[in-house]
């Protein structure tokens, strides 16, 4: 291990193993200010009762709002965890905070979502001199993150947007979002920021193209599901494509060879998590007839972590924390090259607190297998972000 960092001074981390719910939520809690807090970001493991949880945490708060989700896993101060009950609490010196449920996400209204959120921002009174920015976790399970993001970006305009979606480690059950002293599913909470600090977003991934291109020829495009790919079974051929008897199809074999996606002049990941029924194939982005899909290879994930997570703020100053959403796929991957150590080393040195998601959001677009992030910087020059 590298030497110790001093804590972040603009967000206070707490985290509990504690496998008892009202038992984490307490300990998690005593680590807070809670006099000094705006609001807290809770990012629950899968096994902890969710109606424990919001309960203790609605009564332990002490009037401070707790918003967050559901994970895949969270990344702590020791790197990632998969148990970790995590709490960011947000001093009310540096940010201001005003969250949106927007519910049902299926179906999902475009018309109606924007008008809510435009009303929503309306009324969010500026601070002279601060700067804005949003986060959204959204059911990750609805398969609507794509039109959501989408509609948000319309509707916010010159506001960040930056989010992921909830989890339940790899169960693919059923996935909620936290407001209120609730947890609701079918549903996303948008999060209107308010900072003085300074901020940069961050989203990358470590796959290159390859000159392997596919066509989806028949897909079920709300389901996410994709029937055929070049005309015959679509798990089938990308079987025969990444060279793996489609029987031993998993998710560690979809996780190293993602499929990507041209938009304008960038390749998003479309990542696959399953071949159900008659050799199909399901993913966690959007999918249509006709799209073209090429293969992913992936760069070398140590070194294009430490150089992307690299970033500088006012007077070349590293970030004070960076607020992330990496895809479960990304830890999958990670765990089955065995580099869970370096990469949460790498997470350590750089104060990276998140969580691990089912898919994220960045510019506007829904992707897979992608960190995204935010980090804060200290005030310095306010310009900056």
């Amino acid at each position: 291990m590298g030497p110790e960092r001093a804590p972040p001074r603009y967000v206070k981390i707490a985290v509990s193993r504690d496998t008892g719910a009202r038992a984490a939520v307490d300990e998690a809690l005593r680590q807070i200010d809670l006099p000094e807090t705006c609001f807290v970001l809770a990012f629950v493991p899968e096994g902890l009762p969710l109606d424990t949880v919001a309960q203790a945490l609605e009564a332990g708060a002490d009037g401070v709002p707790v918003f967050g989700c559901t994970t895949a896993g969270t990344i702590t101060p020791e790197g990632y965890e998969t148990e970790a009950l995590l709490l960011l609490a947000f001093p009310r010196e540096h940010f201001r905070c005003a969250s949106l449920l927007i519910e049902p996400l299926k179906p999902l209204s475009m018309k109606t979502i924007a008008s809510q959120v435009r009303a929503h921002a309306a009324r969010f009174q500026r601070t002279a001199g601060w700067n804005r920015l949003a986060l959204i976790f959204a059911d990750g399970l609805s398969k609507q993150e794509d039109l959501l993001v989408a509609t948000l970006e319309a509707a916010l305009r010159e506001i960040p947007i930056f989010g992921g979606s909830a989890g339940d480690n790899l169960a693919f059950r059923e996935t909620f979002v936290l407001q209120n002293g609730r947890f609701h599913t079918n549903a996303a909470l948008l999060l209107l920021l308010e900072t003085d600090l300074a901020f940069q977003g961050l989203g990358f991934d470590h796959f290159l193209p390859t000159e392997q291109q596919m066509v989806v020829t028949e897909a079920i495009p709300e389901e996410r599901l994709v029937l055929e790919i070049n005309g015959a079974p679509a798990a089938l051929e990308y079987a025969r494509v990444v060279g793996c008897p489609v029987e031993q199809l998993s998710p560690q074999i979809f996780a190293e060879n993602p499929m990507l996606v041209r938009q304008n002049m960038n390749y998003h990941v479309r990542a696959i998590h399953d071949a159900p029924g008659a050799h199909a194939l399901s993913f966690l982005g959007a999918i249509d007839d006709g799209l073209i899909l090429t293969l992913g290879r992936g760069k070398e994930i140590l070194e294009t972590l430490r150089a992307e997570l690299d970033v500088k703020g006012p007077r070349d100053a590293a970030p004070d924390f960076v607020l992330g959403f990496d895809c479960v796929l990304r830890k999958l991957e990670i765990e089955q090259k065995q580099l869970s150590g370096p990469v949460s080393e790498i997470f350590r040195e750089r104060r990276v607190v998140g969580f691990n998601t089912y898919g994220e959001q960045h510019c506007g677009v829904h992707v897979n297998q992608t960190f995204v992030g935010v980090a804060f910087f200290d005030p310095g020059r306010r310009e900056f972000a």
